[in-house]
């Protein structure tokens, strides 16, 4: 029993049993109804007797059968007199020609009372000896058999001696009867009485409380695998009270079953305290996604054919329309392969993608996947999107991953085909099965060749510490995974996916406040990986799906198609529709004179001296930031003197970027502050001259930062470099 929950009525009170126990039905029999199966509804020598008993003396005696007590049950046990008896005899005889007796049986252990707010066996069972009914013992049966009698004064941890006495009595019947031996007999003797009635088992609280709005007064068997339910229950407490000391007070963890999209673990919150919100279920509550959404992106540009796996996007500072994202280390590193920006969650690189691949085409594929809780228009959200500006819920979020994982699978289990419902909702229900749609040759969502380079990707993510070393481990499985932190640090996620299940797990507290410390990496990941550690091991990767991709020449460095420049070239499985990229843009020939130290043209050298050199080139911005991080990166060489030079890019602004408005900050004494504006040269010892409309404001050299304090207005800015080289755009100052 994961749990339960109390009646509109205040009565515990399960549904209809299916059966009753042996052991319960002897004794009941017994105690109450020894000819049951013999009489039609109503025993004539019982009533006999108790009528004599009733008229001869001062002792009160029923005489009714259970059937007769079923009839009392559900008349609400009015007032015992001889009318009302006349209608249970009636009654009772209609009940019999209607029902079975075994089912009849089944309605007295049903809906007998067994003291205080107690109704029915099972409840009794588990309220009592905290067991099932078909656990029980002898001696805890024939307690429970003599409850019903009189309910009201043998209250159990009360009248001990009465409950007693009755109980040994019945026991010595079934001893003197053959029903139980002597060992047995003397055995239940010595057992313990019902006292206080016991708490219900609460291992899945929140889950039970979901069933109790979405199917209230029913018993359902859920797909909940209990030994993992009770490992990640103790796993949530654990770091409960590490969390808790730095007043971070919930957590949620859900596993689902990745073939099924059945739910195996459901732990809706810490075991915190109700001041600190211990009764919201945290699964199904929208929070801010964080990062967990950029594999969902990565996915997206390459099912499109618009992305390569480890081609190199733009890191660098960016602002479009007034939105200026910055990455979490907040430094630039020029150009990152997507793979890695994935793997290190770099914001600016995923902010530049989305832009790219459109936020109305992104925000059409996050409701295939059955983010539901991401309902407002793509603009209310804008590029903010992949960074935690939308809200979604646990639920949601891992079962996007799961999805992802469950089309890969299908994919290669079938005849490399796919199923129009692959993003369905979880379940819950063991009774129920999820509908995958009909199969087909498209996908619902991502194709699987997309889908396998993402999770490989994902893969590769960094794992917390003490998990470094995991590969050299024979029992320990591969995940795919992925943290979010929010804004303000107020949700800290991490979503892992194998090829068997889906894990995900939410830390932070419920009424929203941040904490420092509250990030995916640190307060999130560790839940994980001990809840994938507690999993069954499967040490299997996904499969290679080879109908959906194909091989191509990869330029090492840039991850683009290898063009004719590339120097080296590796051959790769890539996406299918990743033919469709452009080749590589940064390879490039150029002329070198014969030391090899500069480029020459036929302006200014003799052909036959040239020298020929393909030669790998960012431009200025990108080198700006990558060149200091990559020491084997060789910038390209200057023209010699007096060489013609035509069409190079040799400057970009750094700040402002294009169409970009500079508000001027201001201190608390209404001081303007200067605005500082940067230049990326490919030769930064050069001399260069700046200029704001046609007025001169300085020099710089090497380091091309220039601060000034203009008033509010609208500019021409313009540098010019030592070798004549310009480069000017419009700014906005306010």
């Amino acid at each position: 029993m994961l749990g339960a929950r109390i009646a509109d009525d205040g009565q515990w009170r399960f549904p209809k049993m299916d059966s009753v126990p042996k052991r319960f039905e002897q004794c009941i029999l017994l105690f109450e109804d020894e000819y049951f199966y013999q009489h039609p509804g109503f025993n004539p020598v019982a009533m006999s007797k108790a009528l004599w008993q009733n008229i001869t003396t001062d002792n009160r005696r029923g005489g009714s059968t259970l059937t007769q007590q079923v009839i009392r049950i559900s008349r609400k046990n009015k007032s015992r007199n001889y009318a009302e008896k006349l209608i249970e005899l009636f009654q009772a005889t209609r009940l019999e020609v209607r029902f079975s007796k075994k089912e009849i049986l089944n309605l007295y252990a049903s809906y007998a009372p067994f003291g205080g707010n107690v109704v029915g066996l099972e409840t009794a069972s588990w309220r009592y000896f905290g067991i099932p009914s078909n656990e029980l013992s002898w001696g805890q049966s024939a307690a429970l058999a003599v409850l019903p009698n009189a309910p009201s004064l043998i209250f159990p941890g009360k009248n001990e001696a009465i409950l007693k006495q009755k109980r040994d009595r019945l026991l010595l019947k079934l001893f003197q009867k053959n029903i139980i031996n002597q060992t047995t007999y003397e055995l239940a003797l010595l057992e313990r009485l019902p006292g206080k009635p016991l708490r219900l088992p609460e291992y899945a609280p929140h889950l039970t409380e979901k069933i109790r709005r979405e199917h209230p007064g029913k018993r359902v068997q859920t797909t909940i695998d209990f030994h993992l339910q009770k490992k990640a229950n103790r796993i949530a407490k654990e770091h409960y009270y590490s969390l808790r000391q730095n007043q971070i007070n919930n957590l949620a963890i859900l596993v689902l079953d990745v073939e099924t999209r059945n739910v195996l673990v459901y732990v809706g919150n810490a075991p915190t305290t109700k001041k600190n919100n211990n009764y919201v279920d945290i699964i199904d509550k929208s929070r801010s996604t964080g990062s967990t959404l950029k594999p969902f992106l990565y996915a997206s540009l390459l099912d499109a054919g618009e992305l390569l796996p480890n081609t190199l996007v733009a890191d660098i500072p960016t602002n479009i329309n007034g939105y200026s994202p910055k990455n979490f280390d907040k430094k630039y590193h020029g150009a990152v392969p997507a793979s890695e920006a994935l793997s290190r969650s770099l914001n600016i690189p995923a902010v530049r993608m989305l832009r790219e691949y459109g936020l109305q085409r992104f925000y059409n594929k996050l409701k295939k996947t059955g983010l539901k809780s991401i309902n407002k228009t793509p603009d209310y959200y804008g590029l903010a999107l992949i960074l935690g500006g939308a809200e979604s819920s646990l639920w949601e979020v891992t079962n996007g991953y799961a999805g992802m994982a469950s089309t890969l699978n299908f994919f290669n289990k079938s005849s490399s085909e796919y199923r129009s419902h692959e993003f369905v909702e979880p379940n819950y229900l063991k009774e129920e099965k999820n509908n995958f749609g009909t199969v087909s040759a498209n996908p619902s969502v991502f194709n699987a060749g997309a889908i396998f380079e993402t999770l490989n990707t994902l893969q590769k993510v960094n794992r917390p510490r003490g998990e470094e070393n995991w590969k050299f481990f024979s029992n320990s499985q591969p995940i795919a995974w992925k943290t979010g932190t929010s804004f303000g640090f107020k949700d800290a996620w991490a979503v892992g996916v194998t090829p068997k299940y889906a894990i995900g797990v939410w830390v932070g507290n419920a009424d929203g406040e941040g904490r420092p410390g509250l990030t995916g990496v640190q307060a999130a990941a560790p839940i994980l990986f001990d809840v994938l550690n507690d999993l069954p091991a499967k040490t299997e990767w996904f499969a290679t799906p080879y109908d959906e991709l194909i091989e191509a020449d990869i330029c090492t460095k840039s991850g683009h198609l290898a063009s004719d420049y590339c120097n080296e070239t590796t051959k790769e499985w890539i996406p299918k529709n990743g033919i469709k990229t452009i080749s590589c843009p940064y390879h490039q020939k150029v002329f070198l004179d014969r030391t090899e130290m500069y480029r020459v043209n036929s302006s200014c050298y003799s052909l036959a001296e040239m020298k020929q050199k393909n030669w790998f080139s960012l431009p200025p911005i990108l080198e700006y930031y990558y060149a200091p991080l990559h020491p084997e990166y060789q910038p390209l060489p200057t023209f010699k003197k007096d060489c013609y030079q035509a069409g190079e890019q040799k400057m970009e602004f750094i700040y402002p970027k294009k169409n970009e408005e500079i508000i001027l900050p201001k201190d608390f004494d209404e001081t303007t502050n200067p605005v500082v504006f940067k230049l990326a040269h490919r030769s930064p010892e050069t001399m260069v001259y700046w200029y704001l409309d046609s007025e001169f404001i300085g020099t710089t050299q090497t380091f091309h930062e220039l601060s000034i304090t203009p008033k509010p207005g609208k500019y021409i800015l313009s540098v010019m470099d030592q070798d004549g080289n310009e480069l000017r755009q419009k700014v906005v100052i306010k």
